[in-house]
């Protein structure tokens, strides 16, 4: 469906509405149609012309007067006629039967009476003196209209390519006007702390005087940061909903051309065109694209971007205060950009967009789940606690991909299955129809099933939500752990779990089959990683204290070089971090090896199981280790048949 309010963007906003459009095409057709209608009688007349020989009135009377002439057409004063045998020509040439010739003014009542002793067929048409005139006049005058026409329609093309080729430096924003964006406060959820915030400049847009009769002066600049999908574009939208003001909306991106001087000349159209609509929003999207430091770009002040970061800076500074303008502005990389744009009196205030907690997960699923049918048993606050880490487009997401496994299931209705169903194509990618060799599953089975068992059995350790060696992706198995609950900072034991289970699938795999496989090298590489990260940013190694060894990041023509970090530190100290890193890595692996040689028979049940099952979610496991320790503490061997069975 069509959205009358959508805004025009890009090369779209200088396309012509529909209405001209339309207007062009009946002129082509009406071009068209008027020279089919000149061209067509003419040939038409031409043929007639080369059909009928035309002769003298007087070997036309001649010939009636042989009994030569059959039958005779009169119009006017013009006669037309079928001679019952040619006439030859002076010159010994045979002439057509058909022949055409032209009557005095006078006298027609004689010709008449001659006919007709003759016994010639005599047939007369009406008078097209009214017609032949308009005839003769569109046959004249319509050649020259249609040159008019055709030179009107280039000149047009012409003053349109003009345009085209001139409007390069003319700012191409997405407009909404009079607070058309159809978003508010109401649509946005999980960021109460920064709607909050924004509620004072609402208020200053709506009734501006109020603060100028006291003095204030309203933030003209103001930075919404946060990580991306966390809704900093949906709050700036929602904020000229409120406040019903137009709405002016670019990405940095979108200044900055490979023409020198196009990018500030874009800044300064488009600030020109906000101070016509004040009050207003100027909304930049992705600020770091053309807000990042200057000094650092190729050319020095030369470069494009810095001419263009330069430019709104400028302008920012040359508001007129009664002009109501506020700069909303949205970036995911605060730390590169120039300290000139966070100064007070340009982007003076930010607004940090984080990712919901809990609570806020659960009011952006209702949000998403207006238009979405569901079935009674879903419960939305189940699926925000386990969406721990999820953003509002990672949440929209998944509601869209539940929608759409309802519609692959031919349901009327979105069930918490098909919640779950996403989440694990969300989370774990999805199935692959990958046929495994049975040595194959087997390692995958005992690899999982170590993964899980060390993960139930460490304490501070995530929780299992499922495990499976159906491939997903690119892996031949997932095991999904989802917190309970949201985490900010990491303690040192529950750093230290991670390890573990990161090591659980190898170290099974050594124990159950014998021999290890490459299929850790992604465990190997996060592990390898995380054990970096605690001794070098977060102090937690037992040698090197707590010093923040991790330098800083390496940068050329502005921009960061891969993942490389500048060392900031002597031969000594790296050495020393690759030894307690390794002392990490080798107490947990020694942990991790002694924890499933104690447990074995639970490893073996439990990879049993993934072979039949090939997917276990966590009551399946609970149900199934359960029964395995009343096996062990029992001895009753009659339970080991029922194992399997009993998790179904």
């Amino acid at each position: 469906m069509i959205n009358p309010n959508a805004p025009l963007t890009g090369p779209q906003a200088n396309q012509q509405p529909p209405r001209f459009k339309w207007l062009s095409t009946l002129i082509w057709l009406a071009l068209f149609s008027l020279l089919l209608f000149w061209v067509f009688p003419s040939l038409l007349g031409q043929g007639e012309s080369q059909s009928n020989e035309t002769v003298t009135y007087s070997t036309f009377i001649a010939q009636v007067n042989n009994n030569n002439v059959q039958s005779v057409t009169i119009t006017d004063y013009t006669v037309t006629g079928v001679f019952k045998s040619p006439v030859p020509s002076a010159d010994g040439s045979t002439k057509s039967t058909h022949f055409t010739t032209t009557v005095p003014q006078f006298g027609n009542a004689d010709l008449i009476a001659l006919l007709q002793a003759n016994q010639v067929v005599i047939n007369v048409q009406p008078s097209s003196n009214a017609s032949s005139f308009w005839l003769s006049l569109l046959l004249y005058i319509g050649p020259f209209i249609l040159i008019i026409l055709l030179f009107w329609w280039m000149g047009r093309r012409v003053s349109s390519a003009q345009n085209g080729i001139f409007s390069f430096s003319k700012s191409k924003p997405r407009l909404y006007m009079g607070g058309k964006t159809n978003t508010t406060f109401e649509d946005v959820a999980g960021v109460d702390e920064a709607k909050a915030e924004l509620v004072e400049v609402v208020d200053f847009l709506k009734a501006p005087a109020r603060y100028e009769k006291l003095g204030g002066k309203i933030p003209r600049g103001i930075l919404l940061v946060g990580p991306p999908g966390t809704g900093k574009t949906l709050l700036a939208k929602a904020v000229a909903g409120e406040a019903d003001v137009p709405f002016f909306s670019m990405s940095g991106s979108e200044f900055v051309e490979m023409l020198v001087g196009v990018g500030a000349s874009r800044v300064r159209d488009l600030f020109d065109k906000a101070k016509k609509s004040a009050p207003c929003i100027i909304f930049i999207d992705e600020l770091d694209a053309v807000g990042r430091e200057r000094g650092a770009g190729l050319g020095g002040g030369n470069d494009e971007r810095e001419q263009t970061l330069n430019q709104i800076l400028v302008e920012m500074d040359g508001f007129d205060p009664h002009d109501a303008i506020i700069v909303l502005a949205a970036t995911n990389r605060p730390d590169v950009l120039d300290a000139a744009l966070l100064r007070p009196g340009r982007f003076d205030r930010q607004i940090v967009v984080d990712r919901p907690d809990r609570r806020g997960r659960e009011a952006i699923l209702r949000v998403h789940t207006r238009k979405v049918p569901l079935a009674p048993g879903v419960k939305l606050d189940v699926i925000a606690a386990s969406t721990v880490g999820m953003v509002g487009a990672d949440l929209a997401n998944l509601v869209n991909e539940a929608a759409l496994t309802a519609a692959r299931h031919n349901l009327d209705q979105v069930t918490q299955a098909c919640f779950e169903e996403a989440m694990d194509r969300i989370l774990m990618g999805a199935e692959r129809p990958l046929i495994l060799s049975p040595q194959e599953r087997r390692v995958t089975a005992y690899h999982e099933s170590g993964h899980t068992l060390v993960a139930l059995l460490t304490p501070d350790a995530d929780p299992v939500h499922k495990v499976t060696i159906i491939p997903h992706g690119q892996a031949l198995g997932v095991t999904q752990m989802v917190p309970l609950d949201d985490r900010h900072n990491y303690s040192r034991s529950y750093l230290l779990a991670r390890l573990a289970v990161g090591l659980g699938g190898r170290t099974a795999e050594e124990i159950a089959i014998g021999e290890i496989t490459t299929g850790a090298e992604n465990d190997l590489k996060d592990v390898t990683n995380l054990a970096r990260q605690m001794v070098t940013r977060w102090g937690m190694g037992r040698r090197t204290g707590s010093v923040f060894l991790a330098g800083e990041q390496e940068v050329f023509l502005g921009r960061e070089v891969g993942l490389r970090e500048r060392q900031s530190y002597s031969e000594q100290t790296a050495a020393l971090i690759d030894e307690e890193m390794q002392q990490f890595i080798n107490e947990r692996s020694t942990y991790v090896h002694d924890l499933l040689a104690q447990h074995r028979e639970k490893l073996e049940r439990l990879a049993q199981a993934l072979l039949e099952r090939e997917s276990l979610d966590e009551q399946q496991i609970h149900h199934l280790l359960e029964e395995a320790n009343e096996v062990l503490e029992t001895g009753d061997k009659s339970v080991e048949g029922s194992l399997i069975a009993s998790i179904t």
